[in-house]
């Protein structure tokens, strides 16, 4: 009784509570029987897949087509083990989002504003907006290539898209919806026909994948900005918010985290298998062409597969393309919607009808309609707006992380749940490598002339200067524990847990037992709380949130460096667009 009634208190939305509907099955939401058999645990999987698949599958959108089509055109398979070592990046960060959206059942941008403040909730809504915004406007430019390689008027088939975009999503019926998402997942297999048929080397691509290097005789300004580009189009800051919202509109509670993380398993192996399989056949069809080294756009790939490997590979590059836009142009409006939603405590669930969630429905339509708009309309700067989207995408993915790491560090949002020091460590390395690589792609974007040494630069000085501020920190942080620690031994002590106990030996509240003046101990927390069904308490019972001196120090630089970074790529685009005009 006590999980059901933190569960209907902590939502936002009544929608969010009850059986979950998934588009391969269905569990009641007082099914708490165990699993016993596989044949149970596999209906279980069917039942919980679909957040995973999709949020991986709508990675490999119009903006993955045109990077990882660039990195095979124009240095083969060179930059394939990229992709390995984003494996373990995107597997932490969206593990972490599963467990945020089952243990809180609320959103990414409301657990922002209200641990964080008003500024940065207002930061992380208005930037996804925009962001999420120009991100949609290049799906529907991915669209517009495949229609035109397919054939197909540009002008009807663009609001014929988004048309359809627009009705899955409108029709008020959650499993509905998804069985929609799993198709077009199952349509992103398009692409291994292709590689199948252009067969590539295969020993090579293994080699390429495993041992990392660096292409020869290229720029390493030039190669370092593709990687920057991967790791952008693979890492995005939308994927946080969307998983996390769909998670909850799913109603997956803890007890099925498990299943959560295999369904997610799934969909980084497909988004991997796709990625690969246009970085080989682009290496193995431009290969010695006069096309290798010039890459144009994804629509340049289909012509060129059309000459040198056939009509058939060409056309299914197109339709995969085709699919991977309209699954992007869902997956994005659905986060923005879903953030608005939360912020502003509205109705916001595709349990819903749309006269009963209408802000959830328009926010979601209007992103539709204003994307198609500005790309039907003549003298729209496309180009530039597909750029405006890479580069401020790796800008504010760096922000997103530490958000999503503070997140998961706080024991009063996660209990039990809450990150282990190993994963810290992890996450920690991670979230400095991204903003090395953010500050590069800054830097380069407004002097297009940055050398091999300044990148160089940036990294080693980079790398030192953030583990000397760690240090320091850190040996201050020990510093002050040591000296509470032998005044707290002058002080009567403390009574050990004045918690109220219910009837099965754990503590009466969630809030009540995170909430003393001495920390629970691991060992006891593990031993009295059952995780699979702790949830976090409602909103308005949280205490503040305590960041320690380090966190602090790193929202501070984030803060200034977000706020001159995003100032000065914005000003840039300005120009570039005044001159284009």
């Amino acid at each position: 009784m006590t999980e059901s009634k933190t569960t209907q208190t902590a939502i936002l939305d009544s929608a969010h509570a009850g059986d979950i509907r998934g588009a391969l099955g269905s569990i009641a939401r007082d099914d708490i029987a165990p699993r016993a058999t596989l044949l149970a645990r596999l209906k279980t999987l069917l039942a919980i897949v679909g957040p995973g698949l999709i949020v991986m599958v709508g990675d490999n959108d119009a903006g993955a087509f045109g990077t990882y089509t660039q990195a095979g055109q124009n240095y083969g398979t060179t930059l394939l083990w990229t992709l390995l070592l984003l494996i373990p990046v995107l597997y932490v960060n969206q593990e972490m989002v599963v467990r945020l959206g089952a243990v809180t059942g609320v959103g990414h941008a409301r657990l922002i504003f209200e641990r964080f403040g008003k500024f940065w909730g207002a930061f992380s809504v208005i930037d996804l907006l925009v962001l999420n915004a120009l991100t949609i406007v290049t799906e529907f430019i991915g669209i517009t290539f495949a229609l035109h390689f397919l054939g197909v008027s540009q002008f009807w088939g663009v609001l014929a898209s988004a048309v359809i975009v627009m009705l899955a999503v409108s029709t008020g019926d959650f499993r509905r919806f998804e069985r929609f998402g799993i198709v077009l997942v199952a349509g992103s297999l398009l692409l291994v026909p292709v590689i199948l048929m252009v067969h590539p080397p295969i020993g090579q691509i293994a080699a390429d994948f495993f041992v990392p290097k660096m292409p020869q005789d290229a720029k390493l300004s030039e190669v370092m900005l593709l990687i920057v580009a991967i790791v952008g189009t693979t890492v995005a800051p939308w994927q946080l918010f969307f998983q996390q919202s769909y998670i909850v509109d799913k109603r997956i509670t803890p007890r099925f985290i498990r299943y959560e993380r295999m369904d997610l398993c799934i969909g980084i192996v497909l988004v991997v298998v796709g990625a690969v399989a246009m970085i080989s056949f682009c290496a193995a069809v431009f290969a010695g062409k006069a096309e290798f080294g010039n890459y144009t756009d994804a629509l340049g790939t289909a012509v060129g597969l059309e000459t040198y490997a056939g009509r058939l590979p060409a056309v299914l590059f197109a339709l995969a393309l085709l699919d991977a836009c309209i699954i992007g142009a869902t997956a994005v409006s659905l986060a923005t919607a879903y953030a608005i939603g939360d912020v502003f405590a509205v109705k916001h669930s595709l349990h819903r009808k749309p006269w009963d969630a209408k802000g959830f429905y328009s926010v979601y339509c209007g992103l539709i309609v204003l994307a198609a708009v500005l790309v039907l309309t003549p003298g729209t700067p496309l180009g530039l707006l597909t750029n405006a989207v890479q580069t401020l995408a790796g800008v504010l993915l760096p922000s997103a992380t530490v958000f999503l790491l503070l997140l998961c560090n706080d024991r009063h949002i996660l209990g039990p749940w809450v990150n282990s020091t190993k994963l810290n460590l992890f996450t920690g390395a991670v979230v400095a490598g991204l903003v090395m690589l953010s500050v590069i792609l800054t830097a380069a974007v407004l002097f297009p002339d940055l050398g091999e040494a300044w990148i160089i630069g940036i990294l080693v000085g980079g790398s030192l200067l953030a583990l000397l501020v760690t240090a320091a920190v850190k040996f201050y942080e020990m510093s002050s524990r040591r000296n509470a620690s032998f005044r707290f031994k002058r002080r009567p002590p403390l009574e050990p847990f004045p918690f109220r106990w219910n009837r099965n030996g754990a503590p009466d509240s969630c809030f009540d037992a995170f909430s003393s003046r001495e920390p629970v101990p691991t060992s006891l927390e593990n031993a009295l709380v059952d995780r699979d069904s702790w949830r976090m308490p409602p909103l308005d019972r949280l205490p503040p949130a305590r960041l320690s001196p380090l966190s602090r120090i790193w929202m501070i630089v984030l803060r200034g460096y977000l706020v001159v970074a995003a100032g000065l790529v914005l000003l840039r685009i300005v120009q570039l667009a005044t001159v284009g005009a």
